[in-house]
């Protein structure tokens, strides 16, 4: 990005969990994202784990969630976490075969990506999504890395 943009890229994003060695066995071994490391408290309990993305790049997992929230189609505010693949089909059968829970068979987007829909334990919405040459994202990326000097 340009030295005089506000932001740089994604650092993270954080999800507070009702049970946090529930969330990071979904994300390591049904998604199969590596647990990058552990924050522990004052007394010594697992507040939050980090899970790597790409460099520089992490969801952040807090412990301790006691409130449910529900996002539907009219809620302001977040509505889903997108994950990245190269390979669509190679991860929804991944995702199959680990017992993930599949909410959409793979399907094209009006942006002409590829995408699949699933959930973590706490029902945050996942999309899986590939970026083929003739998505808008991709024609996006090429149109644009060059103007982020």
């Amino acid at each position: 990005m340009d030295k005089h943009q506000a932001a740089a890229g994604l650092c993270h994003v954080a999800i507070r969990t009702r049970d946090i060695l529930e969330s990071v066995r979904f994300y390591t071994e049904i998604l199969g994202l590596p647990e990058a490391f552990r924050m522990h408290g004052e007394d010594g309990s697992l507040a939050t784990v980090y899970i790597f993305l790409a460099p520089g790049q992490y969801l952040e997992l807090f412990a301790n969630g006691r409130k449910e929230t529900a996002a539907d189609s009219e809620t302001i505010g977040f509505c889903h976490l997108c994950l990245m693949t190269h390979d669509i089909q190679r991860s929804y059968e991944t995702v199959r075969a680990k017992g993930g829970p599949l909410d959409s068979e793979i399907r094209r987007g009006l942006s002409r990506c590829l995408m699949f829909w699933i959930h973590d334990p706490d029902g945050t919405q996942i999309e899986i999504m590939e970026m083929p040459p003739e998505s808008l994202q991709a024609q996006a990326d090429k149109r644009l890395a060059g103007s982020n000097g």
